[in-house]
């Protein structure tokens, strides 16, 4: 099954709240970076490597009711965390997608509620002209964005690392993040939009109530995650906020996705670029930017956390 390129629908972001908040992180005009291209996606830094779905079906159908894969990755370190900055807090990093999502499409195809409706468990994501899939991609930054929160002494849970045939679903990504009690949860991706649609967006959460969803706690502090993630990511990577979503803010919110709908916590989605731009594709798929994307989010994170 070809990987999905849909375009997701266009919101656009609270004007006042996001001017204010990137306006402080001096979110001024920047000149998108250069990078040498790595067409295969191969790893030369540190990690190695590896638009959303959604929540809860019948225990009978639900794909996301698999065994022990299902149990949230990362989330306890190998060695005792070093005392920093971040010490005491919990960082949820959900990875965009998974790289097998494909050779299941029957389980990602099947519906899941997402307090206001119902979607797709999960999708395949995107992937470059070349091949490099966004599942892949994702992975990759977030070993890199975990060990970059773990130095600080975050206690980092990762929602999946390549340890499941699919998935998880939705729903299961938003529960492991409620259920971790997550300070921030950092969804991460990458878009599959039209050429010379460029740069990178946050997607905030919407204020919506219905069924299991309700955001209405979540919504201030997401946007002030966001706005940080965002200040932190055009200064760290040189890349510009998108020129398709977003109205130059690099900030979107949208009410339409599971996996921000049921969260509990603070949580945003980090499109960090449009793979099926030949000029973002280059940034996307060369190591050292994926790492300065990394560094990025990280440093957006410590910024709100630290207050």
């Amino acid at each position: 099954m070809p990987y999905d390129d849909s375009v997701p629908p266009t919101r656009r972001a609270r004007p006042l709240l996001v001017a204010a908040a990137l306006a402080a992180l001096c979110l001024t005009a920047v000149v998108g970076c250069g990078g040498a291209q790595d067409p295969a996606g191969t790893d030369t830094g540190a990690a190695k490597p590896g638009p959303e779905a959604e929540a809860t079906a019948s225990a009978s159908t639900s794909p996301s009711a698999i065994p022990t894969e299902s149990r949230p990755s990362g989330a306890t370190p190998t060695a005792p965390l070093p005392q920093g900055p971040l010490t005491g807090r919990t960082v949820v990093i959900d990875p965009g997608h998974n790289p097998r999502n494909r050779e299941h499409t029957e389980e990602i195809n099947q519906q899941v509620d997402i307090g206001t409706g119902r979607k797709e468990c999960d999708t395949t994501g995107t992937s470059t002209d070349a091949g490099y899939a966004e599942a892949r991609f994702t992975l990759d930054v977030s070993h890199r964005l975990r060990e970059l929160l773990r130095a600080q002494g975050a206690r980092v849970v990762l929602t999946h690392d390549d340890d499941r045939p699919f998935g998880p679903c939705i729903d299961e990504r938003a529960r492991i993040g409620n259920e971790a009690k997550a300070d921030a949860v950092v969804s991460v991706h990458a878009d599959g939009s039209a050429v010379g649609n460029r740069g990178f967006h946050v997607i905030l959460p919407a204020a919506v109530k219905g069924g299991g969803a309700d955001t209405s706690k979540i919504v201030k502090s997401s946007a002030d995650l966001g706005a940080r993630i965002a200040g932190h990511f055009v200064r760290t990577t040189g890349s510009a906020p998108s020129n398709y979503i977003g109205g130059g803010t690099g900030l979107d919110t949208r009410g339409d996705l599971g996996g921000l709908n049921l969260s509990t916590v603070p949580k945003v989605f980090v499109e960090c670029g449009n793979m099926r731009d030949p000029k973002d594709a280059a940034l996307l798929t060369d190591a050292g930017w994926r790492q300065k994307a990394a560094q990025g989010m990280a440093d957006g994170i410590a910024a709100y956390l630290k207050g």
